[in-house]
């Protein structure tokens, strides 16, 4: 199948998202950043509306975009499922997702105005040939009577499997034929394949129908304030910059844990696991925006240029020999009690073959082969059912090479780390040293904290919000493309060769903080996980 090639269009004011530049609009001026960005009119096509996804973060975040007047009021949204729903129907449905996950309050006179623009079409499969005719019918009917302008976003909120089937049919449709002045954009869910060929594949697919630079892959930790203030405090922070390589940090954790099990997630998890659900995207990324040099400017090429170079230098060999059972620990939660609670092991979920050898518990050691890097191991974890839900990253600097205090004290001193929380208390901790009040020289280890909430009186958006509307606008600092997806296969598809060969996951209990394993992967270097 031929399929077409699309071109990006400016707007017509010229700039993204449609704010008209200042040699059109002298009052206007785009750096001013009191002046609101708000995307072009467009249709948003959403394929897997009807799934746990949409339901639970899409629509509530696109309902609270179009609330802070970020939205055209011509924005219309069109939703592909299986149901048997009329264009009611679907309404009805958002009302309640919305009225469910919203995070800002409902008004009347905003729903009406987003549900005027709310259409659905039914498709009995991803490949019924009849449901992408009704599909192109319904948004050239929205181009005409809504002014849209021809400009389209998809939204594959599918099945990985799927992907390669809707996109082939929607350039078959016609739907992202080139048209002047409007622009095609495709977005994607997470995982990006389930290895580094399969993402390859998709990669190939999705490239026929739009330039690389109009597919928008979702990893929606990038999405969040406290994953983005990681260049800021980097790069805007003379204090910190000089202190941030090996002469001064001795170890970096990386981690995010749940203390939920997969739920009824089941169907999607048992095929994937933990290190392809989390290290593959958002710990790795965690490692880029951590490790990278500093960009030459906040573009989104320049920021990717760094990433790309900081993924290519991580290697998994320790001490340069490569022994996966000594550099990384799977694991799998057990039956047990969780907060008082009874829990089912894993393999008693609903759902899960009772053959499976798919972990909930993941961690790996990576080193970054570069001069402000080299020597310094990088810890990554992720898992289910773990003590607390957390997600930070904690950079662990070297203790002092000389301390005049006695061994007495300093007995309870640690090291000092800074501390960026993710979620869920988003901010930053410093752990320093300080002397105890009181006639002895006694020191304790004390903490800075700085936390959103405090500091600011503005509500941090969604992730989801800021990446809908980031994909809108064109404005690609927050979504990898196809060479950080590749160098992120080319360093998890070796460990996940390595588990498929060898056995089942270790057990752990609910609650805890993972299997002996993982504990083991530091103590070979002589240290320890931080208690989060």
């Amino acid at each position: 199948m031929d399929l077409p090639h699309i071109s990006s269009t400016p707007t017509a004011s010229g700039t993204p998202g449609g704010v008209a530049a200042p040699r059109d609009n002298p009052l206007l001026d785009p750096r001013d950043l009191r002046l609101p960005r708000i995307a072009d009119p467009c249709v948003l096509v959403m394929f897997g509306i009807t799934g746990d996804l949409a339901r639970r973060k899409l629509l509530p975040a696109i309902y609270d975009l179009a609330n802070r007047g970020l939205l055209s009021p011509s924005f219309s949204l069109v939703g592909v499922g299986r149901r048997n729903w009329s264009d009611d129907d679907m309404r009805e449905y958002v009302a309640d997702a919305v009225r469910g996950g919203a995070r800002t309050p409902w008004r009347q006179a905003i729903w009406d105005q987003l549900a005027a623009g709310m259409r659905f079409v039914e498709l009995a499969s991803f490949d019924d040939d009849g449901a992408y005719e009704r599909l192109t019918r319904t948004v050239t009917d929205l181009d005409a009577t809504r002014g849209t302008g021809g400009n389209r976003a998809f939204y594959l909120s599918v099945p990985p499997a799927w992907f390669s089937t809707v996109t082939e049919h929607v350039a078959a449709s016609g739907l992202v034929d080139e048209v002047p002045a409007s622009w095609r954009r495709v977005i994607i869910e997470k995982p990006f394949g389930h290895n580094r060929a399969s993402a390859q594949e998709l990669d190939a697919v999705v490239s026929r129908i739009v330039r690389p630079d109009d597919v928008f892959r979702v990893d929606h930790y990038l999405g969040k304030e406290t994953v983005q203030n990681i260049l800021a405090l980097r790069f805007a922070n003379t204090m910190f910059e000089p202190l941030w390589n090996q002469r001064y940090v001795d170890h970096v954790q990386i981690t995010m844990a749940e203390d939920i099990g997969i739920g009824t997630r089941a169907g999607y998890y048992d095929t994937i696991g933990s290190a392809r659900d989390v290290i593959q995207n958002h710990l790795l990324q965690l490692l880029a925006l951590t490790a990278m040099e500093e960009p030459i400017s906040m573009r989104a090429s320049a920021i990717r240029s760094e990433k790309e170079k900081v993924l290519a230098a991580v290697k998994l060999e320790r001490a340069g020999v490569l022994d996966l059972d000594a550099t990384t620990a799977r694991g799998r939660y057990e039956a047990g009690f969780q907060g008082g609670v009874p829990v089912r092991g894993y393999l008693e979920e609903d759902g899960v073959a009772a053959d499976s050898h798919t972990e909930t518990f993941a961690a790996v050691r990576l080193e970054i082969a570069n001069r402000r890097w080299a020597g310094v191991p990088f810890y990554l974890r992720t898992g289910k059912r773990l003590a607390r839900r957390v997600t930070e990253v904690a950079v662990v600097f070297k203790r002092p090479p000389f301390l005049p205090f006695t061994d007495a004290a300093t007995a309870g001193l640690g090291a000092n780390t800074i501390v960026l929380r993710i979620q869920p208390d988003e901010g930053i901790t410093m752990r320093m040293a300080s002397k105890v009040p009181g006639t002895q020289m006694e020191l304790r280890d004390v903490t800075m904290n700085f936390g959103y909430g405090a500091s600011f009186n503005e509500e941090s958006p969604e992730a989801y919000e800021r990446l809908i509307l980031d994909a809108l606008l064109g404005d690609a600092p927050l979504f990898p493309q196809q060479r950080e997806v590749d160098l992120s296969w080319r360093i998890l598809d070796p460990v996940i060769e390595h588990w498929a060969a060898n056995g089942v996951p270790e057990g752990y209990r609910p609650g805890s903080w993972g299997p002996p394993s993982a504990h083991d992967l530091l103590a070979r270097d002589g240290r320890i996980w931080r208690r989060s």
